[in-house]
């Protein structure tokens, strides 16, 4: 791989949660970078502190401590207005799929584009419809999440994360509502993402059948990295 300037970039990360005497650390000096077309899995039992670091890198928590720089900007005592910015860039994807039950997919799927004002309605809805059909739900664009079964509502999320062509997509255990199958098609979908966008994906998982899409797989032990 071309070495490229690096989409996330960790230097000494320490994260703490809780104030005083009850306040315990979660993260211990991480380092870490991620490039551009690269897939990176974490795995780790529950509780070592996965999804706080996806979510410090996401700047959904404040980082505490350390250098944590995403897309070469610094996240560290970031405002508001540069962490909306970032944010831009970054397509979610959780195991909640937290979609609107009054939009359909279609529009669902839409909203993500709305930060992105190159867009007009028509396009946007155009282009809402081709990656629908993408992760297999081209016959539900205009279906709501409570007409759809869970394995459906979490692809309409994994749409909506891709939309945008984010440079970055951070997954929080993606397929767990996914049979094998279409777990499998839709990590393959963000690994073509990866490669021809030349973005970076960060994906959390516990699903053993999906470890083979990974450039580099790290670990999680205890808030600390290892073999990364």
């Amino acid at each position: 791989m071309l070495q490229q300037n690096p989409i996330i970039s960790i230097q000494n990360l320490n994260h703490y949660f809780g104030q005083g005497a009850l306040r315990k650390q979660i993260l211990f000096d991480i380092n870490l970078e991620i490039y551009p077309g690269e897939v990176v899995i974490l795995i780790g039992q529950s509780g070592s502190g996965k999804t706080t670091l996806l979510t410090l890198m996401g700047g959904l928590r404040s980082v505490q401590e350390g250098s944590l720089k995403v897309l070469g900007n610094e996240l560290y005592k970031a405002n508001n207005n540069q962490l909306v910015q970032i944010r831009r860039n970054i397509g979610y994807i959780f195991q909640a799929h937290n979609l609107l039950r009054f939009l359909t997919a279609c529009q669902n799927v839409q909203m993500s584009l709305e930060l992105h004002k190159e867009y007009d309605n028509q396009e946007a809805q155009a282009k809402s419809k081709v990656m629908l059909k993408a992760v297999g739900l081209g016959h539900r664009v205009n279906y709501y999440p409570d007409d759809l079964s869970g394995g459906q509502k979490q692809r309409v999320a994994i749409a909506r994360a891709l939309v945008s062509h984010p440079k970055l997509v951070l997954a929080d255990e993606p397929t767990a509502a996914l049979d094998s199958k279409s777990g499998r098609d839709v990590v393959e979908l963000m690994q073509r993402l990866a490669r021809e966008q030349g973005c970076a994906v960060l994906m959390v998982t516990h699903d053993n059948r999906i470890l083979d899409i990974a450039d580099r797989i790290i670990h999680m032990e205890d808030g600390h990295l290892v073999d990364c």
